[in-house]
């Protein structure tokens, strides 16, 4: 069993354009405010205008940064990556950013994201001769800008955009620019916004640039060319946005922090619009409504608000287990969900219980955290989601797992109940969560439909790359 049934976002990236200030530890703290994004490897990659460094590990932003190896990472243009895997192992060798020494100069490159015809994209460089050392499309995405036409770093990105195909946000280091890019999709966010100090950072999140004290926060369009600068950005609308967006309904659901915002929407009040939503759709008599600790919190707020319901905590999060690269004992590993989750009695002890959580995946840790509840000595449990079944996997950067591995595609909601051993249980639909979010298009929900927005190949496997290098 494992220690956590929930998807995967690929990474979280930041780029910085500050001239004279400490550029290195200013992506520190805004990768840390990104480390929820991804948890495997970091690292950040700066220029000073004549040489780009470079410093990245396997491991958390804190384990991998520290005085002696931030010091030498001195300019004035950085970007930085927190990497979860979807192309590619978790391994040193596909850890972010890449950096690289081209006929133009320095090249580094942090991607969010997975681009679904990677492995045609590969095949082709590998044909033309270019080596290539790790097994991610985020290195494919770097060569190909190393060997682009055009006169300038922005004429390379707009020629070379066409050819991607799937969800990327990018930040680009050269040699005397930082570019931030986004598919013409929009499937991943990207946020730019100016430093107090003059300069600009853009950041998968704009909770990391606030972090950094940015003001004037807008999103990077899909299809657009971002350069961060002194004064006022340099915009390039390189592609034009795609006919239908497809931003990712689960930034909202799960992702993203609370105090995120994107597309014009707060996070955390979709969040408790989407709790509101479960009550409209599947009341239940209860006598507290308890989140699943961390993102349920503001849905079973709006649960609680909308169902005259009294909310309380259910649940004590241990927040560090699942940061900790030391494996369990068999022993400790036989406690699957209690190693990250005690139950507080005296809020459950004789109570009609309401669950809410906002996914369910595998669906390996529902059913211990109703058992948990039980124990502690819960009437009944009414397990609540604040997203449909996700029945299909995702291609483009979130690791949801295969057919095979999602409970949602080879159970019925009634057999899942029973599986899960919940009184009743029940998922928001597809119409009530885009209530919540307050659209009716421009968002993918693949994972929930099976309709992808563009066309894939649906044999493609998370590490399909590695069959040479070890």
């Amino acid at each position: 069993m494992t220690l956590d049934d929930k998807p995967h976002d690929e990474c979280g990236i930041i780029g910085i354009y500050a001239p004279n200030e400490d550029v290195a530890r200013m992506a520190f703290f805004g990768l840390h405010a990104l480390q929820h994004r991804g948890q495997e490897a970091a690292g950040i990659a700066v220029s000073d205008g004549v040489t780009a460094r470079l410093h990245k590990d396997v491991g958390l932003v804190t384990q991998i940064f520290h005085k002696h190896n931030l010091d030498p990472l001195n300019g004035h243009f950085a970007i930085g990556h927190t990497r979860y895997s979807t192309t590619g192992s978790s391994s040193i060798r596909n850890a972010q950013p890449f950096l690289i020494e081209t006929q133009f100069g320095p090249l580094g490159v942090a991607h969010n994201g997975n681009l679904v015809n990677a492995a045609e994209l590969r095949r082709e460089l590998l044909q033309r001769g270019v080596g290539l050392s790790s097994s991610s499309d985020s290195e494919v995405m770097t060569m190909m800008l190393a060997g682009a036409a055009g006169d300038t770093w922005e004429e390379r990105i707009e020629n070379t955009m066409p050819r991607w195909r799937g969800a990327y946000s990018l930040v680009v280091l050269t040699r005397e620019s930082v570019f931030a890019v986004r598919d013409p999709w929009g499937f991943r966010p990207l946020s730019v916004g100016r430093l107090p100090s003059g300069g600009h950072a853009a950041a998968s999140e704009s909770g990391a640039l606030r972090t950094l004290a940015c003001g004037a926060i807008r999103e990077v369009k899909p299809g657009e060319i971002v350069g961060l600068s002194n004064t006022a950005l340099r915009v390039r609308q390189a592609v034009p946005p795609a006919q239908q967006l497809a931003r990712c309904t689960f930034e909202h659901i799960y992702f993203s922090r609370p105090d995120s915002f994107w597309d014009g929407l707060h996070t955390h009040e979709v969040r408790q619009r989407l709790g509101r939503e479960l009550v409209r759709e599947a009341p239940v008599p209860a006598d507290v409504v308890i989140p699943v600790p961390d993102s349920s919190v503001p849905a079973a707020i709006g649960y609680s608000q909308e169902a005259g319901i009294p909310y309380n905590d259910g649940f004590v999060k241990n927040r560090y287990i699942g940061r900790t690269f030391i494996q369990p004992t068999d022993s400790l590993r036989r406690q699957g969900v209690a190693l990250k989750f005690n139950a507080l009695e005296e809020n459950l002890r004789g109570k009609r219980v309401v669950m809410i959580d906002d996914s369910i995946v595998r669906g390996n840790t529902a059913g211990p955290l109703v058992k948990l509840l039980r124990d502690a000595g819960a009437l009944e449990v009414h397990m609540r989601l604040t997203c449909p079944p996700i029945a299909h996997p995702c291609f483009m950067g979130v690791d949801m797992g295969t057919y095979e591995e999602l409970i949602a595609h080879h159970m019925t909601i009634d057999e899942m109940r029973d599986h899960i051993d919940c009184d009743t249980l029940h998922f928001l639909s597809v119409e009530g969560m885009m209530r919540a979010i307050g659209r009716q298009a421009g968002y993918c929900n693949a994972c929930f439909t099976g309709v992808y927005p563009i066309d894939l190949d649906l044999d493609r496997t998370k590490t399909g790359f590695e069959t040479a290098i070890a």
